[in-house]
């Protein structure tokens, strides 16, 4: 499993590298506008370090795309069908929340599902995602219970409940629970 990991944290590392240069912005620039530090950024770009979920959504703000089209393999060849075993899982290594693409990659879609593992107790917070404010989700709890903040307001969700919500006002997702929760994420990515 540890080359596992080390596999991932390459591949993250190899794609912020491409998404900031392709956007033009020199490690500086990124970290004014993420708040992540240079060096922690230079370290994830070499693969030395696997951001945590809350280091890779400011990341990925500041580089005006989501989790998802982060994790979409470039280059893939594009289907209408994505298999279980193809779709792109991340663990956020501090939490332990475990991230599934559902939705086939590359078809220019604006809708983007991701299904989302999270471990009994776990939490995380984020920080204003002022680059997300373009897109909404919808959170479909299948199993468990979670408690999700969003501006002002706490919401505890239970099985079978749907919130929706703009990414920009999400600040954090709390497991109360001491059993694991299970739901879906459904994107709407805005204007690509």
């Amino acid at each position: 499993m540890e080359n596992d990991d080390a596999d991932l944290a390459r591949h993250i590392g190899t794609r912020l590298n491409a998404l900031r240069a392709e956007r033009g912005l020199t490690l500086d620039q990124l970290a004014e506008l993420s708040g992540v530090s240079r060096a922690m950024i230079s370290r994830v770009e070499r693969g030395e370090a696997s951001p945590t979920a809350a280091l890779l959504a400011r990341l990925c703000s500041a580089l005006g795309v989501s989790l998802s089209v982060f994790f979409a393999t470039s280059g893939a060849e594009v289907s209408p069908l994505a298999r279980r075993a193809d779709q792109p899982v991340w663990r956020d290594p501090e939490s332990g929340y475990l991230r599934r693409v559902v939705s086939p990659g590359g078809t220019g879609s604006r809708v983007d599902v991701v299904e989302v593992e999270f471990p009994a107790g776990a939490e995380v917070r984020f920080p204003g995602q002022q680059a997300s404010r373009s897109q909404s989700q919808h959170v479909w709890l299948f199993e468990g219970e979670m408690e999700l903040s969003v501006g002002e307001a706490v919401h505890r969700l239970t099985a079978g409940d749907c919130l929706f919500m703009n990414v920009g006002d999400v600040h954090g997702f709390r497991n109360p629970t001491d059993k694991p929760a299970r739901y879906a994420v459904i994107i709407d990515l805005g204007h690509r």
